[in-house]
């Protein structure tokens, strides 16, 4: 018998992955193979989200399909300015499914210290180099709990942010 994280380690790519054009198409595939298994809880962070393709139309059809009844999604930024200014199909995504949404921020953060991952609990990605755009992703168990432990520490420091709406008083 398979595990869901046996599929998703045949599905996604496992070991080291480098260049923009590679972590984008990471991004992509791993937010496509989300919707198809119906994995329960993502959390994506980056300092900015600059370079991630979360405007691109696959990008916002695979949130789509994933959106459901029970899901998460945990979004942890230092700003969402670039969000908002370079990814509006993302942003209007946000707004409709905010109620499975939950978006933080560390504005104190150092940039090259805010992991820039995908964590789910069947695969990872973390660029090391968020430059450079090299990193590692793969499904091991260890792999998942240590990003899952520094995630948690980061989401600890932060509080809410990038509101679905801003409504004026």
């Amino acid at each position: 018998m398979t595990s869901a994280s046996d599929e998703a380690a045949g599905a996604l790519p496992s070991g080291r992955f480098g260049g923009r054009i590679a972590f984008q198409q990471l991004v992509r595939d791993a937010l496509a193979c989300a919707a198809r298994e119906g994995w329960p809880e993502i959390i994506l962070c980056d300092a900015g989200f600059h370079d991630w393709p979360l405007g691109e139309r696959a990008v916002a059809e695979s949130l789509q399909q994933w959106s459901a009844t029970g899901r998460r999604i945990t979004l942890l930024a230092r700003r969402y300015d670039d969000v908002i200014r370079r990814h509006a199909r993302f942003v209007t995504w946000r707004q409709r499914w905010t109620h499975i949404i939950e978006a933080r921020a560390c504005p104190s953060a150092d940039p090259l210290e805010l992991p820039s991952a995908i964590w789910s609990p069947v695969w990872v990605m973390q660029r090391l180099d968020p430059e450079r755009c090299n990193g590692i992703c793969g499904a091991e168990p260890e792999r998942r709990l240590l990003l899952r432990e520094s995630l948690q520490e980061w989401l600890a420091k932060s509080s809410a942010s990038f509101p679905a709406s801003t409504l004026g008083l």
